[in-house]
């Protein structure tokens, strides 16, 4: 049978279609009392029509609903209508243990994890007196807080073998009646006792938990056969090859684990899932150095760790655990040769960049070390997700999620969550419409831990936030310390044990600014790292951040306190504003990103037919800058760490900073007497703009409630323009005076870089209203007799000193020239290219400038041609320290 969308079973809404099996039909549906979604699984017809089976699956179901723990779908509620019987389980998100085994073995770490979460699930069950009988891969989801089993207790409840159908042939089915000569299960993973159809208990969920373990080790199955029969007989003949022989790396003790699982007698097997699940966290805890190494590829660092190891794997006295010794020492014998890092380049989708330093860090690679997500801008200026898995020569991009930025995994692999507009949404690799999770303004990165909550910085002045992975209201997760100086926390990570996290706090105060380490629902934390550029932790034991381009890795202990010196992993990583480009998955995979223009830039002067002129100064990040009205300086963002307010002097090439606090300072805007500069200063407890008077010291406050982003100074010299935070308002605000702020344009598209003609009766700007980025003009203050000004998309507007001519940057880069006319309207002529630039453009920033006869134009270039690249390097720690 199939329901239709909107159809009731009791207070039971179906919405769409999620499955089916031998179980029958599943549904995604609401529950109407509770406006929640469900999971509605539709009975088969068997089930209605033999009242023993009704009265045995109404009994069952009430045991399974007895069930509650976190790693076992919950059944909610069992009804009929119509002759329908359903069931109402809890919906979960996420793909099968199946799904995700088609993609071969699984790190060890993640067996270890998802196996303690499976057998406490099933000790918890069998402690009930409710046996599973149908334990297999695809009856596993893993979510985003861990594997979860579904249909649990429900495989005693089929009925039993129809008439002539042969033994072969049952396991093809989902269900079946417990009488004698009938086979419960799926093949692969059945017990001897269930293939020669006698009754089945816990053991045999035992010996199915072995089969899924063996799997999940090697990406093969455990029996194996071209036919039903031969995979019967393997089960109940063969043994499997050890997991030592496919996955090398694997531990002896968990080999051990498995075996005594699968062992064929059901009373000399294992007996008891709880303690399965004890001595599966045993050896994820280090119980057995030939355990999991972390990451497992660091044990390949020479003869003094296989010694160790070896050693250490001789307290497992059991016979399974010599036999694996004898292989271990065979291994001994021949020393394998040392393995380096193995390092390739990522090239981005064409037509793609991945956009300006400041939105670092816009690639993660997944903690399985599997695939990549990273945040590509187009042509237009927008950005959107993308992801490549590692074994695969394209990446794929995820459908809406435009705006996309700072990309980071659930610990499962199987989600991303991101930034967009103003929002912390998350969307499933596999494909599907984005989630909202809550409402996020800006963002300085986040972190996603096992039990489903999310840490993430909200930007600006702020602590960490808290938010359920599933969605609902953020709540601070940390407190500045004022009396520290502290402006702000960001860039937080779930360490391995999943409650405690590292993260960045910033200080107003020298020396105060670094990484610290923080418990969930604690205040207490511990300062680990000074650094103003945010760290991350890799499970090789290393803290890994940038200073002055370099990426280093400082070994640390279990509480993250350092241990020796830092050691250089790779050079010229971009960092910018507090950011570092970096990300290292759970099992030794590091991505970083260091392409073209992302660590100097040139000021460059070129001439209108696009002859270059010379540069100005060195190379430096430099960020965003404005000539002077007079054209004798350049004031412009230095970024190393953060960001401050540098001068240069045209005539004689000498530089001098202006800006001397531990913040940013960011958007510097020249009066018309290139006296003062007003720009936003984004430190001191809130985001404030300021003035300075050049040769007048230090900076004083003009504006701190609802500030923005410097944009223009009228030509009188009376006004200073700024557009919010959101990019959709422009206010404009007196110098003098009281200084109260009034809207000019307020419109639900973002814009920016606004622009007042020289006799300021008319204003140019770029905005998105279209769909990408275009120049516009109207008259000032009305923005009256609006019209679009460039042609397939443009960005950055400049007026010519006598404001007939207006030049602006095409989205491929190309400087534009367009003639105009300023009369009782404004009329504007065809855009023409002068010629193409090497600008990595943000069409949000200030990256060029024209002299007032609109000859020369200073260019803020990159110095390299090479296109932007992503660096993956395998098994990063491999070497450290030779």
């Amino acid at each position: 049978m199939s329901l239709a969308s909107g159809t009731k079973l009791g207070p039971y809404e179906i919405l769409d279609p999620i499955g089916a099996g031998g179980m029958g039909e599943v549904y995604r549906g609401k529950d109407t009392r509770l406006d929640r979604v469900v999971a509605i699984k539709v009975l088969p017809a068997h089930v209605a029509a033999n009242p023993e089976a009704r009265q045995r699956f109404e009994r069952e179901a009430k045991a399974v609903s007895s069930l509650n723990h976190p790693h076992i779908c919950q059944l909610y509620d069992i009804g009929e209508q119509d002759g329908i019987d359903y069931l109402v389980m809890e919906y979960l998100e996420g793909e099968t243990l199946g799904a995700r085994l088609a993609g071969g073995a699984m790190p060890v770490a993640l067996v270890l994890e998802h196996g303690i979460q499976i057998a406490d699930a099933l000790a918890q069950a069998h402690k009930q007196g409710v046996f599973h009988r149908d334990l297999k891969p695809g009856n596993i989801m893993l979510t985003a807080s861990g594997a979860k089993l579904l249909d649990f207790g429900l495989a005693k409840l089929a009925q039993a073998a129809p008439a002539g159908m042969s033994a072969a042939a049952m396991p093809t089915r989902s269900l079946g009646l417990t009488v004698a000569g009938t086979i419960l299960g799926t093949i692969q993973y059945m017990a001897p006792e269930q293939i020669e159809g006698k009754e089945s208990d816990g053991r045999g969920d035992i010996f199915a938990f072995g089969a899924i373990l063996y799997e999940m080790a090697t990406g093969q199955k455990a029996f194996q056969g071209a036919s039903p029969a031969s995979v019967m007989a393997a089960i109940l003949r063969a043994e499997p090859p050890p997991l030592t022989t496919l996955e090398p790396m694997s531990p002896p003790a968990l080999d051990h684990l498995v075996r005594s699982c699968l062992v064929k007698d059901p009373n000399a097997r294992r007996q008891n899932a709880h303690d399965l699940m004890l001595e599966l966290k045993w050896i994820a805890e280090g119980g057995s150095q030939a355990g999991i190494p972390a990451p497992v590829v660091a044990e390949r660092r020479g003869r003094e760790r296989r010694w160790k190891a070896a050693t250490a794997a001789l307290t497992l006295v059991s016979t399974a655990a010599i036999a694996a010794l004898v292989w271990v020492g065979g291994w001994l014998r021949t020393p394998p040769p040392e393995v380096g890092p193995v390092r390739f380049l990522v090239p981005l989708p064409e037509g793609t960049n991945l956009g300006p330093a400041p939105a670092l860090p816009q690639a993660a690679i997944s903690p399985d070390g599997r695939q990549l997500a990273f945040a590509a801008v187009d042509t237009s200026g927008k950005s959107s997700l993308w992801v490549r898995p590692l074994n695969s020569v394209s990446a794929q991009r995820l459908d809406r999620t435009d705006g996309a930025g700072v990309p980071f995994w659930s610990p499962d692999s199987q989600f991303i969550a991101f930034f967009a507009d103003g929002r912390l949404k998350k969307v499933p690799v596999s494909g599907g419409a984005p989630q909202t999770l809550c409402e996020a303004k800006s963002f300085e990165g986040g972190t996603w831990s096992r039990d489903g909550t999310i840490l993430f910085s909200p930007g600006g002045t702020e602590p960490l936030y808290r938010v359920a992975a599933a969605g609902g209201v953020a709540t601070p997760a940390t407190q500045l310390d004022k009396g520290q100086g502290e402006v702000a926390h960001r860039w937080p990570q779930f360490l391995p044990d999943g409650r405690r996290f590292q993260y960045l706090a910033l200080s107003q105060q020298a020396g105060k600014s670094g990484i610290y380490v923080q418990s969930l629902n604690s205040a207490g934390r511990t300062r680990v790292l000074d650094t103003v550029i945010r760290a991350a932790y890799s499970p090789t034991g290393h803290l890994l951040f940038v200073r002055e381009g370099t990426l280093m890795a400082q070994q640390v202990d279990g509480k993250l306190a350092q241990t020796g010196e830092p050691v250089r992993v790779a050079e010229e990583v971009t960092a910018a504003g507090g950011r570092g480009a970096f990300s290292v998955s759970d099992n030794g995979v590091l991505v970083y990103r260091s392409g073209r223009g992302l660590v100097s830039t040139y000021l460059t002067w070129y001439s209108r037919d696009g002859k270059r002129l010379g540069a100005v100064g060195e190379a430096a990040p430099y960020r965003q800058f404005q000539l002077s009205p007079d054209e004798k300086r350049v004031v412009f963002e230095r970024v190393e760490g953060t960001s401050d307010l540098w001068l240069i002097e045209l005539g004689s090439g000498i530089f001098s900073r202006l800006t001397f606090d531990p913040g940013s300072e960011v958007d510097a805007v020249w009066s018309p007497d290139s006296r003062r500069i007003v720009f936003l200063r984004n430190w001191g407890g809130k985001p404030e703009l300021a003035e300075l008077t050049l040769g007048s010291g230090e900076p004083k406050k003009v504006l701190e409630e609802g500030v923005g982003y410097p944009e223009d100074w009228t030509p009188d010299g009376r006004h200073a323009l700024y557009v919010n935070a959101s990019g959709k308002s422009l206010f404009r605000f007196p110098l003098e005076g009281e200084r109260k702020p009034e809207v000019l344009l307020e419109t639900p598209f973002d814009k920016d870089e606004f622009r007042l003609s020289p006799d300021g009766r008319w204003i140019a700007y770029n905005s998105l209203e279209s769909g990408r980025w275009e120049v516009y003009a109207a008259s000032y203050p009305s923005f009256s007799g609006k019209r679009q000004v460039s042609s397939a998309g443009g960005c950055q507007a400049r007026w010519r000193k006598d404001g007939k001519e207006l030049f602006y940057l095409a989205l491929d880069g190309k400087l534009m020239a367009v003639p105009v006319t300023a009369g009782a309207a404004l009329e504007a002529g065809v855009p023409k290219p002068l010629f193409q630039t090497t600008v990595s453009l943000n069409p949000t920033w200030d990256q060029y400038a024209v002299t007032g006869d609109g000859q020369r134009f200073l260019l803020n270039e990159n110095p390299k041609t090479t296109a932007e690249q992503i660096n993956v390097v395998i098994d990063w720690a491999a070497g450290l320290g030779r």
